[in-house]
């Protein structure tokens, strides 16, 4: 009677590891997937080497919004961006300045040295296809302005959520 039991027991255990698995399978394909920081680009946001969850749904269901970070697949690589412009605006940098459609937007992610480190830009009008990323680090990062071009919806594959690691820096992306 025992050794029933035990391979009872054994069974619901390894059918609870078997779902438990699959679960997570299914999270880390569909919902939620991990991307690492690589590079200064995003400081002070996100700093080189932290690991963030992002998003992998909400842009099935809902379209990238002015100042979200956003993770971009390319062909070689992922980029960790801040979205700037929507399709259809018109974009211009001069300076500290952040101009759309005319009127001026104010950066609040942006630390007091990284605005007056922007520079000039535009005006250009983004297709209404695409989208115009930047990173917070406006002097060093490659983005829409200098290589990166316009972003097309599809290849904008989620929104960043969450820094897990290094523990310390564990918090919610802005």
């Amino acid at each position: 009677m025992t050794e029933v039991k035990n391979k009872n027991e054994w069974y619901e255990w390894a059918k609870a590891i078997i779902i438990a698995i699959l679960i997570a399978l299914f999270l880390r394909t569909f919902i939620f997937a991990t991307s690492i920081v690589e590079g200064e680009s995003m400081d002070p946001t996100l700093e080189d080497g932290e690991r963030v969850i992002f998003n992998k749904l909400i842009y099935i269901l809902d379209e990238p919004d002015r100042g979200e970070v956003v993770i971009i697949q390319r062909p070689t690589k992922n980029y960790v961006k801040r979205v700037i412009g929507l399709p259809g605006e018109t974009i211009k940098l001069t300076g500290n300045n952040l101009i759309i459609d005319g009127e001026e937007y104010s950066q609040t992610f942006l630390s007091d040295e990284a605005q007056y480190k922007t520079g000039n830009f535009g005006p250009i009008r983004i297709p209404d296809d695409s989208y115009f990323v930047m990173g917070d680090n406006r002097a060093i990062s490659k983005d829409s302005r200098n290589g990166l071009g316009f972003i097309h919806k599809e290849e904008i594959i989620g929104r960043s959520e969450l820094i897990i690691y290094p523990f310390s820096e564990w918090e919610r992306t802005k």
